[in-house]
């Protein structure tokens, strides 16, 4: 096959060898996972967006437990987002499933509940991206569509000796130029989750385990003693650091008080103890939340002191959460996005980990 793909000669690659012996090792090798049992479109659809900057042994109780209380596109489709949300709780990364939840909706209402099977329709489905569609196509159903992810630009930034900054996505759409060529017209589901297989277990980001490699006598970065120095990736910028002050109220018959963050923006729609950022230079901690309890829901409480801090670290940022005991002292009328609740009631609720850790100290006190 002589193609030349960007700067990349694949002229002396040979692309059927290659298939053969990454076929072989996936068909022998291939983890035991849920979304393996069989390949339901829905059930692939569900998996590859839980597994988007999720480990695989994270993902897995998640995803049973999703398939029990949503196994079809219907059930998902008529579902509550609140429902969703909750079955979500802890996976992180809320705006996959928000986005899943639409996209479902719209398969549902405009496809007859069934997965389209093309790029043109799939690829307009909200949250569903070049990796999603083509994961979705190939395992599913069969095209010869090429999935993209980190774990493949790293097996192919070594496989073809790719010096590119798989960080840019220009080179995202190298490798997707390049798999076109080399993919398995016959097997594009194994030959696509063979890759993903051999970045996760094999071409490893750090000390790959070369000497087990199926695909090594293909490797150019193995012949030339390079694997450790690929891929090339530029170095994101370092998470902003934010200050809060939370705090934890409760009423007189012990139940708790929460409150429904936006519709929009990070942890959309989710439930969480009232905070506020702290980093008022001309204000303590204390009295700017306070303040806020004051102003934003005219609450009246007595707040006590600290009784723990909770750091938890997002993708661009990290909060720093003082967190304060309270009590009400006077009546408050419930509003839409904001309860007074007992803990049974709250255990319906979905909340972010923060807040969940919040819960979880407060209740060990």
């Amino acid at each position: 096959m002589a193609k030349n793909v960007g700067n990349y000669n694949l002229g002396h690659f040979n692309k059927e060898s290659f298939q053969q012996d990454l076929l072989s090792w996936f068909e022998a090798e291939m983890r035991s996972l849920p979304w393996r049992e069989d390949s339901d479109p829905y059930r692939v659809w569900v998996s590859e967006i839980m597994l988007q900057q999720t480990r695989v042994d994270t993902v897995i109780p998640y995803f049973k437990r999703f398939m029990e209380k949503f196994p079809t596109i219907e059930s998902l489709a008529m579902a509550k987002e609140e429902d969703v949300l909750k079955a979500w709780e802890g996976l992180g990364y809320y705006s996959r499933v928000r986005n899943l939840h639409s996209a479902v909706k719209e398969v549902n209402e405009s496809y007859g509940g069934v997965v389209p099977n093309t790029v043109e329709n799939i690829s307009k489905l909200k949250g569903v991206g070049p990796y999603t569609t083509g994961a979705i196509l190939s395992i599913a159903y069969g095209i010869p569509e090429p999935a993209v992810d980190g774990n493949v630009m790293r097996v192919f930034s070594r496989i073809f000796s790719v010096w590119e900054d798989i960080a840019k996505p220009k080179t995202r759409i190298l490798f997707e130029e390049i798999i076109r060529e080399v993919i398995s017209k016959e097997n594009p589901s194994y030959f696509n989750q063979g890759l993903m297989e051999l970045g996760a277990l094999i071409c490893t980001p750090t000390s790959p385990s070369c000497l087990l490699c199926p695909v090594r006598e293909h490797c150019k970065a193995f012949e030339e003693g390079v694997q450790a120095e690929l891929p090339v990736k530029s170095k994101k910028k370092a998470p902003r650091s934010v200050t809060m002050a939370a705090v934890v109220i409760q009423d007189e018959a012990g139940r708790l008080i929460v409150h429904k963050r936006q519709n929009k923006g990070l942890l959309a729609n989710m439930w969480e103890f009232p905070n506020v950022e702290t980093q008022l230079e001309y204000q303590s901690p204390k009295e700017t939340l306070q303040q806020y309890l004051k102003t934003d829901f005219n609450l009246k409480v007595e707040i006590e002191a600290p009784f723990t801090t909770i750091e938890h670290v997002f993708s661009h940022l990290v909060w720093n959460i003082t967190v304060y005991k309270g009590t009400l002292t006077e009546e408050i009328t419930e509003l839409e996005d904001l309860k007074i609740l007992d803990l049974a009631s709250l255990s319906e609720l979905a909340f972010p980990v923060s807040h969940q850790n919040i819960l979880k100290a407060f209740l060990a006190q």
